[in-house]
């Protein structure tokens, strides 16, 4: 089947079509041809599955491609997906596939678990193109929120374990990494435009949100797209066509980010007066 898939995908792709195909997943069909080959009687090697496998999902790969505008400018682009057993990412399948690939997204069923979806595991996803086609102002903001989150998830593990009180500092990391974690929250459908990317980051990057409850950052983020349409539609067209943090830009982020936060504590205070 995914060589079906991928001969129907280069049928459309030399009509200049532009073609996407899900491979779900890879695992199985590794599974299944190693079926086959044992009873084949053919030769097993590591795990079992024969010689050939990495040379069958390699050569598969590579019939992604985009066109010159000669032969018709179409493009067949690859999402191949494989089932992490026991969370080892250096099994046989997985390895060979990080190796193809321009980088993998890992879904963990801890995080999963814990509620926060997508459950994108920061410590073992990779993009090696992601930040050429970012832009500018959310690869300034976004680049140290990598390393934060996951010292977070680290000093989670820690107090978990401790028994003694904690520190002053430590209660703020948590808490600012508790913030993080809810920024990074998405509900299904509701895909974040880069604008307010850009805004929400920029808030978590200037501590804006430092004093914030979890509902109120959430709140926040609810309330900052038409709040900026409402108050400073200036700033959306703004931020498209620099991509970038110059003063001006800066400068509407402040005001912005200043207005909707005191609007955000001031609806958190009425709801207590009618409580």
């Amino acid at each position: 089947s995914p060589y079906v898939a991928c001969s129907l995908g280069e049928f459309f792709m030399k009509q200049g079509m532009d073609v996407f195909i899900g491979f779900d997943d890879f695992t199985k069909h590794a599974w299944c041809y190693r079926e086959i080959s044992l009873l084949l009687g053919r030769p097993p090697g590591r795990d079992s599955y024969p010689g050939d496998i990495f040379y069958l999902h390699s050569k598969m790969i590579e019939r992604s491609c985009y066109l010159s505008k000669e032969k018709g400018g179409g493009s067949m682009t690859f999402f191949p997906i494989v089932e992490i057993l026991e969370g080892d990412l250096t099994a046989f399948v997985p390895s060979n596939l990080v190796s193809m690939t321009d980088g993998q997204i890992y879904l963990s069923s801890q995080l999963f678990g814990e509620g926060q979806k997508p459950a994108l595991d920061l410590g073992l996803s990779v993009s090696r193109v992601g930040s050429k086609v970012q832009w500018h102002a959310i690869k300034a903001l976004s680049g140290p929120l990598r390393l934060e989150y996951l010292q977070y998830r680290e000093l989670l593990r820690i107090s978990k374990l401790k028994t003694s009180g904690q520190s002053e500092d430590m209660k703020q990391r948590l808490k600012r990494g508790a913030i993080l974690t809810a920024l990074l929250r998405q509900d299904k459908d509701s895909p974040v435009c880069q604008e307010m990317q850009v805004l929400i980051f920029y808030a978590f990057h200037k501590k804006y949100l430092n004093d914030f409850t979890i509902e109120q950052v959430n709140a926040f983020q609810d309330l900052c797209l038409e709040y900026v349409k409402k108050n400073k539609p200036e700033l959306m067209p703004a931020l498209r066509e620099r991509r970038k943090l110059d003063p001006e830009i800066e400068k509407m982020l402040d005001e912005v980010i200043k207005g909707l936060a005191a609007d955000v504590l001031a609806r958190k205070g009425a709801q207590r007066e009618e409580g």
